[in-house]
């Protein structure tokens, strides 16, 4: 979300002036700027967490309305005046407006990344920085949307910036079609086409790919162009919005609050938005504009948009949003406390007091120095010296990143698992005694954790949520007839590293059919507020293939977070019988089915906690009774493998001792990736107990 409010065009036509003169302030809208502090609002309400009003993000949209509405008629009125346009001149009017606060904004976030912010993720906040200057970090931030690797990580701290590049990237566009239009298309009522046919196509783009890339939906400026073109085609009609009847314009103004503030609360983070549902706060954000565009006395509900608190609240909208997001983000952890509403409100406040000091003190004086103002040129170079200024800081941050504090060295984990007669008993032993400070020789480094990949990831063997048959993924010894399959979702490929490794030591044929969230229950589950149809049609295709493998050995494993699509009478009941059903598949085909449960859940990210307490992990450690995500699909996975002839495996015992917490670091390895997937270098050293217990099963030698 943004809000950028842009000096215009004087209101009145006059003759054309040789000079370029600097452009006026439009005609007061106290509406306009209420309907500003109001959708700041909705949008700091949401961040903060308070539940009733989770769709307040809706305020970005009214923003957008709200923008392209004044920067077209402040160009509209430029146009009418001179017959022309000075891209100069519009792109030094967004200069000082934007590029000041800006800066400052993001030269404290960096420092606060620094100083409280996750380290291993520093390099990656450096670039968002640095994108965010460059106005395409809502570029990357859709791009990355699209990696499963990366879910459920923590926003960035510059997050935030995405509206203003979808903003920037549309007014790099815009002043020149305009110009464009108005030289070619005489008709004046003509001259909005262009940019209606380009609303429409952004209206349908945004629709589709809702459906199938939530984050490029979001994120895409090709997605959310329509919303600041709703605005501009607003500020071409609003001469004929001058002649509606009172009456009808106070309907209008009732009609679009009542359309945002259904919007804000009805709405939640599993509404699929933007799509068709973004019409709603979109189209009262225009409704409310329009009614207040009457020359005659402001209605009754225009008037209460614009009382002098929403209004004012408006003036500091911009200043709010841009230091309310990174307080959110990095205050918690500088308070070394859980983010919660009333934390979050608490932040929220001083950004709004930040805001407060910050128009006084950087935003007016830059906006309103009469020397930048007649002399655009100078307040170009300005804005392009800002941006440099965030760059440079981030690129040179990066070179320079924090350090992660450590202790002594501790032994290998992978050495001592597999020199032990016993490692299981070993491993126990380790997790009993594990260190509750980072080692100094932790292998791989905490930074290099999240982006170690095996090569079920990096051979694209792994399906995302929209492929419905694997590729032939083949490791081991492709030519044995010892077959192997590794079948499930991303918790079950989180074991290709072990099963890999022992594939390639007794001559097996691995064979990978995994896919993301798709549970190895035939039940069909929801993903992305609808029916996992894929899974179902995945999930019956490697059962197939399955079958005409007949393998010597099928793992496999799924996480237990799935939620029915249809509702259940006795979950536990269906459950078990959907698992069943698989199994009884699976132990036909093959000549031994491991179910391995679900690995115990960490608490929250352990990686980012512990680059936080490398001194204090126990900080970071989940109490052994809390690391079960959801008992009732993991007793029916246990019953339905057991019911199919299926053998269980538990691997709780080999990341949490039999009391107390789960550590986060056994030995000299991480034993986590992310929020609930073991780290792959800690899989990959479990391979001696993983081989000791198939070989219960005869598979395995000695």
């Amino acid at each position: 979300m943004t809000y950028t409010p842009t000096a215009a065009g004087p209101a009145r036509d006059t003759a054309p002036d040789p000079r370029p003169a600097p452009a006026a302030r439009p005609p007061l809208r106290p509406d306009i700027q209420g309907l500003r502090g109001l959708a700041v609002t909705l949008v700091v309400l949401a961040h903060s967490g308070v539940r009733h009003v989770a769709g307040g993000y809706v305020g970005v949209d009214v923003f957008f309305v709200i923008s392209g509405f004044l920067i077209t008629s402040g160009l509209l009125r430029e146009t009418e005046r001179t017959g022309s346009l000075s891209l100069r001149r519009f792109y030094a009017r967004r200069a000082v407006r934007i590029l000041p606060l800006a800066t400052l904004v993001s030269l404290a976030t960096i420092l606060g990344c620094r100083l409280f912010a996750s380290k291993i993720r520093y390099a990656e906040f450096m670039h968002d920085a640095a994108a965010g200057a460059l106005y395409f970090v809502n570029v990357d931030l859709a791009r990355s949307g699209t990696d499963y690797l990366r879910e459920g990580s923590s926003p960035s701290p510059f997050q935030h910036l995405w509206s203003l590049s979808v903003e920037e990237q549309f007014y790099l566009l815009w002043p020149l079609l305009l110009l464009v239009s108005w030289k070619l298309i005489r008709r004046p009522r003509l001259r909005a086409l262009p940019l209606g046919v380009l609303c429409l196509v952004s209206y349908v783009l945004g629709v589709r790919a809702t459906e199938v890339s939530p984050s490029w939906a979001y994120f895409g400026p090709h997605t959310r162009l329509w919303e600041l073109g709703v605005g501009a085609l607003l500020a071409f009609g609003a001469g004929s919005l001058d002649r509606l009847p009172r009456q009808l314009a106070a309907a209008g103004v009732w009609l679009g609050l009542a359309g945002i503030a259904a919007a804000a609360t009805l709405y939640d983070a599993d509404t699929p938005f933007p799509g068709h549902f973004a019409l709603l706060p979109v189209l009262g954000a225009a409704l409310v504009i329009a009614g207040g565009c009457g020359a005659a006395a402001p209605s009754a509900p225009s008037r209460l948009v614009g009382v002098r608190p929403l209004a004012r609240l408006g003036d500091l909208s911009y200043g709010w949003y841009l230091w309310h997001w990174p307080l959110l983000v990095i205050g918690p952890m500088a308070l070394e406390r859980a983010a919660g509403p009333r934390t979050n409100l608490a932040l929220c406040a001083v950004a709004l007091a930040l805001a407060r000091v910050s128009l006084r003190l950087v935003e007016n004086p830059v906006r309103f120095s009469g020397a930048l103002r007649q002399r655009p040129t100078v307040a170009v170079w300005l804005g392009l010296a800002l941006s440099a200024t965030v760059v440079s800081v981030a690129v040179v941050s990066t070179s320079f990143p924090p350090a992660i504090g450590s202790t002594s060295r501790v032994p290998g984990l992978a050495e001592a698992l597999t020199k032990a007669s016993d490692p299981q008993a070993r491993l126990a032993d380790l997790l009993d005694g594990a260190e509750t400070a980072l080692p100094g020789n932790l292998s791989p480094e905490l930074t290099a954790i999240k982006a170690k990949r095996s090569a079920v990831y990096l051979d694209s063997c792994h399906l995302n949520y929209v492929v419905t048959r694997s590729p032939a993924c083949v490791y081991g010894d492709p030519s044995s007839t010892k077959v192997v399959v590794l079948y499930g979702d991303s918790h079950a490929a989180q074991w290709f590293p072990a099963l890999e490794k022992l594939s390639r030591e007794y001559g097996w044929k691995l064979v990978s059919l995994t896919k993301s969230s798709c549970k190895t229950a035939d039940i069909t589950i929801i993903n992305n507020h609808g029916p996992y149809t894929s899974c179902d049609t995945w999930r019956k295709d490697a059962l197939d293939r399955i079958a005409d493998l007949h393998p010597m050995l099928v793992v496999a494993s799924s996480s237990e977070v799935a939620a029915p699509y249809k509702p259940m009478q006795d979950p536990s009941a269906e459950w078990t019988a959907g698992y069943a059903r698989v199994y009884d598949r699976l132990t036909r085909a093959a000549d031994h089915v491991a179910v391995v449960l679900d690995t115990p859940w960490p608490q929250g990210d352990p990686v980012e906690c512990a680059s936080t307490h490398p001194l204090r992990l126990e900080k970071c450690e989940q109490d052994r009774r809390d690391a079960t995500k959801n008992r009732t699909l993991r007793e029916a996975n246990r019953q339905g493998a057991l019911r199919s002839g299926a053998t269980v495996i538990d691997p709780k015992p080999w990341l949490c001792p039999m009391s107390g917490r789960c550590p986060v670091a056994v030995g000299d390895t991480f034993v986590y990736r992310d929020e609930s997937h073991m780290a792959e270098t800690y899989a990959e050293a479990l391979t001696p107990v993983l081989g000791q217990e198939l070989g219960k099963l005869g598979v395995v030698g000695g």
